[in-house]
């Protein structure tokens, strides 16, 4: 095998948690039983006064503590994700250690009770659950599971006691034997049990690897699909991959959003979110896989930072416009266009690299011929975000209406707050048809580059006509605006280097997804590459 023996077969974080909700789970379950065993001797004890009457009050302080350590990794795992050497460590150390603390509680029982096959069968059941709801390589449970019963070992072989007292000397000897060739054997089994298992989930993870792109770990959900980081299993290559969820989502929209993909594939602008490659799955769910972007959005940036210069907002506006004009040129328009589809990134030799993502709301501005796979009549997109047309005459919306969410998005980086606001979805929509915008100077308070405030509000312009003609002329407005050249990229570059690793790290989710595979469904592909 290509992983150490003490590994996990995966190379993800979600793998590790794996590992750590798995001992969770062997912690738990062995509590649970370990108490009902202690529970059971207890009320024996007090109701017969046979049975494990005899049991000193020694034992059951070695029991207790068993349930008091279960109860502590169960308590620990639960918590903050750990790394994968404690995870292991915890692992080989609890079960040795409670295998140790059964045979303490046989030498604990005084020697004429005849308990003996207890102390036995509670290690043989520890090593042999471990084995099963913690499987790892053969070696692994080998040596853990072979430590582990040394205690259970010394313990017959120092009280030489038969199950029966009284018995024959012969008969403590055969039964010292068998005890001591139990332990071996669940050794034996436990490794073997393990190892079946282990080898299973590797299998099952080179099977995923056929379908090229291994599932590592979720980075965000939305209203019909799920986002993960993925790995390609040739290119190593860090990619994202989007699977719309059958169940979220009827098969007509399925069919528009393919057909929508592979228009958005086309587009290579540097700005645009690179599309590498769309299909199914074998079960049928389509994905589409993207390049990876170490970044956050323009949303996450004013939260954690505020209002924005002009010169910086500028910069960020100009590439994105950029991407819209690509688009636009190639009869797409977004209609969704906001500052959480806005991803701020960076280059090793640029700071502030901006990527317009997720054409999910695409639409191409010729005909298709097919009423199946249309929306036209829908109010499609972001409520803060929508031009008056998308709201009165959903069916009417071309590049202008990408171009008024787009003034949206720049008075927002200006001043920190949305155009409009308000409680009610239908009170912003009323606002978006009736009320002009208040200017952002006047909004902050202060003086904002007059140029920029006035492509601004020329792009919120009700009338469609009454915006700039193009984002090509957006963009071409923008970089001769007069603040476009007072950007201090040194000063850029020192912000990445604290405030956006910081925002970096914050836009990792939680580690509580465990890895997944995909195998794609290669029929069909050929007719549809030709």
């Amino acid at each position: 095998m290509s992983e150490p023996y003490s590994r996990v077969p995966a190379d993800s974080a979600e793998a590790t948690r794996d590992l750590q909700d798995r001992l969770v789970r062997f912690a738990g379950t062995t509590f649970v039983i370990s108490g009902v065993m202690l529970v059971a001797s207890v009320v024996t004890d007090l109701v017969t006064g046979i049975g494990w009457a005899g049991l000193s009050r020694t034992s059951r302080t070695f029991h207790v503590a068993a349930q008091a350590l279960l109860g502590l990794v169960w308590l620990l795992c639960r918590g903050a994700s750990l790394r994968l050497p404690v995870i292991e460590a915890i692992d080989a150390a609890l079960t040795i250690v409670l295998c140790a603390t059964w045979a303490a509680l046989g030498f604990a029982i005084p020697e004429n009770e005849p308990v003996q096959s207890t102390i036995l069968l509670a290690s043989t059941y520890t090593v042999i659950m471990r084995s099963v709801v913690v499987p790892s390589a053969f070696g692994r449970t080998l040596w853990v599971s072979g430590v582990s019963m040394l205690p259970t070992a010394a313990f017959f072989a120092k009280r030489e006691l038969a199950f029966i007292p009284g018995a024959a000397p012969e008969r403590i000897r055969t039964f010292l034997v068998f005890s001591l060739l139990w332990c071996v054997v669940a050794v034996v089994v436990a490794a073997m049990n393990s190892r079946q298992l282990y080898g299973l989930r590797q299998r099952i993870r080179e099977v995923g690897r056929l379908g090229q792109y291994t599932l590592v770990e979720k980075i965000g959900e939305g209203g019909m699909g799920v986002v993960y980081r993925a790995k390609h299993a040739m290119l190593r290559r860090p990619a994202a991959i989007k699977l719309l969820l059958a169940g979220r989502a009827s098969e007509k929209d399925l069919v528009r959003f393919e057909r929508e993909v592979q228009l958005t594939s086309l587009l290579t602008h540097p700005n645009t979110v690179s599309i590498f490659d769309f299909g199914r799955t074998a079960d049928g769910v389509f994905y589409y896989v993207m390049e990876y972007l170490d970044g956050f959005d323009l949303e996450l940036l004013i939260q954690e930072e505020g209002p924005i210069e002009s010169g910086r907002t500028l910069r960020i506006l100009a590439q994105a416009s950029g991407a819209l004009s690509e688009a636009h040129g190639l009869g797409l328009i977004h209609r969704d266009i906001k500052p959480a589809n806005i991803i701020l990134t960076e280059r090793i030799d640029e700071p502030d690299v901006v990527k317009v993502v997720d054409f999910g709301l695409v639409r191409t501005l010729e005909h298709t011929g097919d009423p199946t796979i249309t929306t036209t009549n829908a109010i499609t997109g972001t409520p803060m975000y929508l031009a008056p047309e998308a709201i009165s005459a959903p069916g009417s919306v071309d590049g202008r209406t990408d171009l008024y969410a787009f003034g949206c998005v720049g008075y927002f980086l200006l001043t920190g707050k949305p155009v409009f606001e308000s409680a009610s979805v239908v009170e912003v929509l009323s606002k978006h048809l009736l009320e002009a915008p208040v200017p952002p100077s006047k909004r902050l308070g202060r003086p904002v580059s007059a140029d920029l405030e006035a492509l601004i509000l020329a792009c919120l312009a009700k009338a469609p006509e009454q915006r700039p003609a193009s984002a090509s002329a957006l963009r071409e407005a923008l970089l001769a605006c007069s603040d476009v050249a007072r950007v201090d990229h040194a000063a850029l570059r020192q912000w990445w280097r604290e405030r956006g690793s910081e925002l970096r790290r914050r836009t990792k989710p939680a580690p509580s997804e465990r890895p997944a595979t995909m195998a794609i469904d290669l029929r069909g592909r050929e007719a549809r590459d030709a």
